[in-house]
């Protein structure tokens, strides 16, 4: 059966929900009075917060299946260039923004920032691997048997979290596979220090879990578009998003749910999260056309990883810009969100600083601008 070319409301929503959370998580006006849930889990354990940065790759997996047959009548030299070309400016993107803006203060001078202790990889990094994985086995494969090709991964990474390691440590923080092999390729001042030691929570090994995100995004994606707008539709994927919460939470129980090892258990978790939520949007937005609501969402999903990018680049610069012994980011919040409450006044803004990047988002979208790569 023929893929109908029609797009599907919710999609576009399902993604620019992903795009607004995660840029309400990043940026809160301070760390310490942030509301729990906006918090990733510690290590084991799960909080909407680690919801966000799989329900982006699932949303990649479905813009991947509106276009998977556009390169299926490419040659295949134009579709790896094409492929390639996305990989390479995505990856790069990523690298240059954790090395901007190339310098930093030290003892009142600029100092330039080195390449030696640049981060290596990262959010975009990611992003841009598992889509380029993913659109490969897709395409050089049915979605089935790449689907299939990436539950396997998700078994090949549990084994080798288990066979690396420290003996009865093969979990922890100082010790994993993920953090073994990044040492080796990258060395430690490539990688990312939020814990207080180096350990990347994108780290080169655990993108091989993440491929399934995108896998599984791409089989919701397709499978709405062959089914069409109904409820049977709808009921099946219920029912396979209840079914792979089962199977997650089973697997938690011998490999843990973890966001920062991207366990294979939070791969099936966030999938069957994903699946229910999309479900539920379809529904609302397709079926019952409530649609007043989603233009907001609209927004973010039409320029996504545009958006997603300013949003960093401006917390960036707004912690390099100083006013007397503080940061403009901190200063901000200090003046103006700080009286109003610790938790309050730090989620509020993270709300503001997202409303600014959606009033960007929305001109650009008033201008029918929308920027691809």
């Amino acid at each position: 059966m023929a893929l109908t070319a029609q797009r599907f409301t919710a999609l576009d929503v399902f993604r620019g929900m992903t795009v607004c959370f995660m840029i309400i998580v990043n940026t809160p006006g301070n760390g310490a009075t942030t509301f729990s849930p906006l918090l990733h889990a510690k290590w084991h354990g799960f909080t909407p917060t680690d919801l966000v940065f799989p329900s982006f790759l699932f949303a990649v997996g479905n813009a991947l299946s509106f276009v998977m047959n556009r390169y299926r009548s490419m040659p295949k030299s134009q579709v790896w260039g094409k492929i390639l070309k996305r990989v390479f400016i995505i990856f790069l993107l990523g690298f240059l923004m954790y090395w901007f803006p190339f310098v930093h203060w030290e003892e009142g001078r600029l100092v330039g920032n080195e390449f030696a202790s640049t981060r290596v990889f990262g959010v975009l990094q990611r992003i841009a691997l598992v889509f380029g994985i993913a659109a490969l086995l897709i395409y050089y494969f049915d979605w089935r048997r790449a689907l299939i090709i990436s539950v396997a991964g998700l078994l090949l990474y549990w084994v080798l979290l288990l066979l690396f390691g420290e003996p009865g440590a093969q979990l922890t923080l100082h010790s994993n596979a993920v953090l073994k092999l990044d040492n080796w390729l990258i060395g430690p001042k490539h990688l990312y220090m939020g814990e207080g030691v180096p350990f990347d929570p994108e780290g080169l090994l655990s993108t091989l879990p993440a491929i399934a995100n995108v896998t599984a995004g791409y089989a919701a994606g397709y499978f709405l578009q062959k089914q069409g707008k109904n409820f049977e539709a709808l009921a099946k994927l219920l029912l396979t998003g209840c079914t792979l919460l089962f199977i997650a939470y089973l697997w938690n129980l011998a490999f843990p749910i973890n966001k920062k090892l991207w366990t294979s258990s939070f791969v099936v978790l966030t999938v069957a999260i994903d699946c229910i939520i999309l479900a539920m949007l379809v529904y609302v937005i397709d079926l019952r056309r409530k649609t007043n609501w989603t233009y907001f969402f609209e927004v973010f999903g039409r320029n996504p990883l545009f958006i997603y990018l300013l949003s960093e680049v401006l917390a960036i610069l707004l912690y390099f810009f100083r006013t007397g012994d503080q940061s403009y980011y901190s200063a901000i919040y200090n003046a103006v969100f700080a009286p109003l409450g610790g938790y309050l006044g730090s989620f509020l803004f993270a709300i503001t600083f997202m409303l600014i990047c959606w009033l960007v988002g929305y001109l650009l979208d008033k201008r029918k601008i929308y920027i691809r790569v």
